[in-house]
């Protein structure tokens, strides 16, 4: 595994192989099993749930119908407090601007805090071109990085890992990072613990640039939030000389008032606890307190041509709490590796698509990477109706339309090998439309049912081929009514009896 999804296979021949791997589906299931029910747990002792999310989702609603204004606003008390804010449309741009932040300072290293944002643009590698090391704090990025491998969760990056596998990459790999393992390392949580806070240490202490996101932006006041539950955050935020921060040009909400239902939301959702053990925030800049320089980078990428799309733009208010990549039946057993994005699961089966746009096959295959079960949108703490938007986003993949990329509006054309979809689709509509021809269709295949294959042929067999074919009954619903209560399912004379055999 590199250290990069360029170049990802799309999602069903990559979870084709790592649904083969029965140490990943061990690894898996125990973990977003154990969090989820622990999760559960948290949540059931707010009366208030509901409210809350819908709280929730209402505030996020509000910024992006007036995502300008707030963001502007944003700005103005940032730079009032004493930062700098950099606007990025894209990565390219977003990594241009923060390799050169850095290399205004001199140094050839930083520290940074888990952020999603820098996993979407591909910052490491882009230091590591321009002669800059990158170190992860978070103890997952740190065992991910070290191993040389890609994040497969939103909140545990190294989910994919058990202790033994972790022990081997600290015992292999640290000691070319910087403080080697201690001798005779063992898999004991609290031993591979204290190798990290050991290793990580020198780095705290000897960075002069520290590298974050955010999870909120306060427009009000110009405050930037990081929740965490380890304090590396906290180190990275508070000692070195110089802090940029890159963030989402959606994690934008009005006021602390409105911050205050987050709060109580996010820890909840992602790791169970009442509060996180850690909030950090910080506004601009103060003499003899933290770092003398800070700078904000607003990041684009596709979250304004996703803000376009009335149906997917409700994708944007996600808080990356992985709630739903803990109830995926799909996510739990192909792993998150296969969805070639640093979003994996249900929310990066909607976010991805539209923040890179479906040209290429790995896009315009995860809206499909779901059973459509439903159980991503009861769990999600601001009510994102995943299943809505994974159908909208299907719809895309088939018939094609009107999109709105860079910026500009225009209609792409539908991906290639739906054309035998589409034809299904449009013969099932006609035949649902006549209910003559569907009566006797059903007829035909009960009559018929002995012979049926087991698989679909032709473009078919790729549907088919994970998935057993429903058995046809003996007697259709309309003939079982029938023949039981002597009339048609919607009366005497209703309309599917009076349009006849020729409708």
């Amino acid at each position: 595994m590199s250290g990069t999804y360029l170049g990802m296979p799309a999602f069903p021949r990559a979870a084709d192989v790592s649904t083969r791997d029965t140490q990943l589906r061990a690894n898996l299931t125990h973990a977003t099993h154990t969090i989820r029910d622990k999760r559960a747990k948290a949540v059931a002792e707010l009366d208030d749930w509901d409210r809350l999310r819908a709280a929730g989702a209402a505030v996020k609603d509000r910024v992006l119908r007036r995502l300008d204004h707030y963001l502007e606003q944003l700005e103005a008390a940032v730079t009032a407090a004493g930062g700098q804010v950099h606007w990025a449309a894209d990565a390219e741009e977003a990594n241009r601007i923060v390799t050169a932040l850095v290399r205004e300072t001199g140094e050839r290293e930083v520290v940074k805090v888990k952020s999603m944002a820098t996993q979407e643009i591909g910052l490491n590698q882009a230091l590591e071109d321009a002669g800059i090391r990158a170190y992860e704090t978070d103890l997952a990025e740190l065992i991910v990085q070290l191993g040389d491998d890609l994040p497969s969760h939103i909140l545990v990056p190294a989910i994919h890992r058990n202790r033994a596998e972790i022990r081997d990459i600290f015992r292999r790999e640290m000691g070319r990072w910087g403080r080697p393992a201690p001798e005779g390392l063992s898999d004991s949580p609290a031993e591979l613990a204290e190798a990290a806070r050991l290793h990580l240490r020198e780095k705290f202490l000897s960075a002069k640039v520290g590298i974050s996101g955010a999870n909120f932006m306060v427009a009000e006041t110009g405050t930037l939030v990081v929740v965490e539950s380890e304090g590396n955050g906290r180190m990275c935020l508070t000692l070195p000389e110089t802090l940029i921060s890159v963030v989402g040009i959606e994690k934008v909400v009005p006021t602390w008032q409105d911050l205050e239902i987050f709060l109580q939301l996010l820890p909840r959702s992602s790791t169970a606890e009442r509060m996180n053990p850690y909030t950090s925030t910080w506004t601009g800049t103060t003499d003899g307190d933290g770092p003398r320089a800070f700078h904000l980078v607003l990041l684009d990428n596709g979250r304004t041509d996703t803000l376009a799309d009335t149906v997917g733009r409700q994708a944007l208010r996600c808080i990356r709490c992985s709630a739903c990549l803990n109830v995926c039946p799909v996510y739990e057993r192909a792993g998150g590796h296969a969805y070639g994005s640093p979003y994996p699961g249900p929310i990066g089966a909607i976010l991805t698509p539209q923040l890179r746009g479906m040209q290429g096959p790995l896009e315009a295959s995860l809206p499909y990477a779901s059973s459509l079960c439903g159980a991503c949108y009861e769990v999600c703490p601001v009510a994102i109706d995943i299943p809505e938007v994974l159908v909208h986003l299907r719809e895309r993949v088939v018939e094609g339309g009107p999109v709105t990329r860079g910026g500009t509006r225009t209609v792409v054309k539908p991906a290639k090998g739906h054309a035998a979809e589409r034809a299904a689709m449009r013969a099932a509509a006609w035949t649902f439309d006549h209910p003559g021809v569907l009566r006797r269709g059903m007829r035909l295949a009960a009559r018929t049912r002995r012979l049926h294959p087991r698989q679909l042929p032709g473009p078919g067999r790729a549907w088919s081929r994970t998935r057993a074919l429903p058995t046809v009954p003996a007697e259709s619903f309309r003939d079982w009514w029938r023949r039981t209560r002597g009339e048609s399912p919607s009366g005497p004379s209703g309309p599917s009896e009076k349009r006849g055999a020729g409708e």
